[in-house]
């Protein structure tokens, strides 16, 4: 058989897009023809030439195809409806844009003939799970807004212990289906994040220690490639495309639903102190480092939240235990040290993602950072702390609203549980470096570049101590792409997997077409 060359092909995939897109230039003229001219966002799609869709067609016509082609499933939103704002609006500000339209597609092969009109067209799509990014344009955009709000379907499967669940979900939904069949799965450890960008970009949850990341348990996914095939990925169908979905993003297509092993899930033991006395604070740090060196069962995990309040930090310990009621010792320092506000006890595992304080900065804008940590010293948690009060005194008079240090210490076992070959991130197994999470939310967009500078200054001075303490090669270590902003050069998220990923984006997405939604681009 001959061979087609890259040419031919994109000739014969233009010419079969152009078919299919012609019929629908007909179906949107028509419907042109019989509208009130003077209504709201239609009287503006009324002006476009519909002769023919091409690249650089104003994006109302776009979504004017869009809804021409795909299923009574499938509704586009307008701007100045509810719907439209409600679909394109974000966790933080800083990612909202005003689209051309909102397009809630309700099945994959609806998708599909979506992805083949922008892709076409050349226009500037967005694709939105829970839309809890932070960095501008990651999931918004000007052009057509895909909200994967419909895709909402969990399905379990007993005799596999698996479950299937669409990318539209949160996770506090995913966790809530499966509590009454007694399992659950290693997902977001705080309610309001998506299950699709989450699992994409590698995945931590309060499971880790036992069970890895969420990449870790993934069987299967469904993508809508670029070219407009749907196609189930497993190990076994296309291995080097299973491994490139767990950690590369959106870089392969549209996931639209996600299999994931089940774990066991009863009822877990929780816990969370704040702290404000200066001298009780080196005590936490101690206590914290402590923890991160000594407790090896991997029921056990915390965070260490160091926020500005007043002038000062304010610790707070998130304390989580897989069981009923945690061993003697494991959190004992934390639990004798006087605190102004806390509590603990047995409760659902959703009871424990429920009452996180994640949407408190709901609309406001905010911007996320990271930095590698082998390991949490007392010197450098010390750092931290300072670091809250330096950065906190300076910027409460730019408008900000809240400000978080999180350290996240994980036993050096979790990336030992991937059983299904290599994955995108992170690219290196062979040690941990656990994601410090840096959190800055503002009120005043004028501010945003100030704030922005704050986050990257806050990373320098943590790169800074960490080499101190003999980390210094920590640019030759994976950054975790889910908090990284977004001029992270991509070498640092997928190091020397990124050749390798720029050729699997070849062939599965040989005209770009996810170059044209926002994301970390390979």
């Amino acid at each position: 058989m001959a061979r087609i060359t890259r040419a031919t092909f994109t000739l014969l995939y233009s010419l079969l897009a152009l078919a299919q897109l012609s019929v629908a230039a007909s179906v949107y003229e028509k419907r042109q023809e019989s509208t009130d001219a003077s209504e709201g966002a239609d009287a503006d799609v009324a002006t476009v030439q519909t002769s023919t869709l091409r690249a650089g067609a104003s994006y109302p016509f776009v979504c004017s195809i869009i809804s021409g082609t795909t299923s009574s499933s499938t509704l586009v939103h307008w701007p100045g409806s509810p719907v439209f704002k409600w679909l394109s609006s974000h966790w933080a500000a800083t990612s909202n844009q005003v689209p051309a339209c909102v397009v809630e597609p309700g099945k994959a092969s609806d998708i599909a003939k979506i992805l083949l009109t922008v892709g076409i067209s050349r226009t500037p799509f967005a694709v939105q799970s829970g839309g809890h990014t932070t960095n501008p344009g990651w999931s918004s955009t000007k052009g057509v807004h895909i909200s994967l709000n419909s895709l909402r379907s969990i399905n379990y499967d007993s005799a596999s212990q698996t479950v299937e669940i669409g990318t539209g979900l949160r996770w506090e939904e995913v966790y809530a289906a499966l509590e009454p069949h007694g399992v659950t799965v290693v997902g977001g450890r705080v309610r309001g994040v998506g299950v699709g960008g989450f699992t994409l970009g590698g995945g931590y949850s309060w499971k880790t220690n036992q069970y890895g990341l969420t990449i870790d348990t993934v069987t299967a996914f469904e993508l809508v490639t670029p070219l407009g095939k749907v196609v189930k990925v497993t190990q076994r169908s296309d291995s080097a495309l299973f491994s490139g979905l767990k950690g590369g993003g959106n870089n392969f297509g549209i996931v639209t639903k996600i299999t994931l092993k089940t774990v066991p899930q009863g009822p877990v033991w929780g816990g969370s102190m704040t702290y404000m006395d200066p001298a009780t604070l080196p005590l936490v740090n101690a206590a914290t480092a402590k923890f991160a060196a000594n407790v090896t069962d991997p029921k056990a995990s915390i965070l260490n939240t160091v926020s500005f309040y007043q002038g000062a930090p304010l610790v707070n310990i998130a304390m989580f235990y897989d069981g009923p009621n945690p061993p003697n010792g494991i959190f004992d320092d934390f639990l004798s040290i006087p605190a102004v506000a806390g509590g603990s006890g047995t409760q659902t595992y959703l009871e424990k993602i429920n009452s996180s304080p994640s949407n408190d900065t709901y609309g406001f804008r905010n911007y996320f950072g990271t930095v590698p940590v082998p390991k949490y010293s007392p010197k450098l948690l010390d750092i931290v702390s300072n670091l809250s009060v330096t950065i906190g005194n300076e910027l409460s008079s730019k408008s900000l609203v809240f400000m978080t240090l999180v350290n996240e210490p994980f036993l050096p076992s979790i990336l030992s549980h991937s059983n299904s070959g290599a994955t995108a991130y992170p690219w290196n197994r062979s040690k941990v470096y656990t994601p410090f999470n840096i959190f800055l939310s503002w009120a005043d967009p004028a501010q945003d570049k100030v704030f922005e500078a704050a986050v990257k200054r806050i990373q320098d001075t943590l790169y800074a101590a960490l080499a101190e303490e003999g980390e210094r090669n920590l640019d030759g270590v994976p950054l975790y792409s889910n908090y990284a902003m977004w001029d992270t050069p991509v070498s640092r998220l997928y190091g020397p997997n990124l050749p390798g990923l720029k050729l699997l984006k070849l062939r599965v997405d040989p005209l770009n077409v996810m170059s044209l939604a926002g994301g970390f681009k390979i």
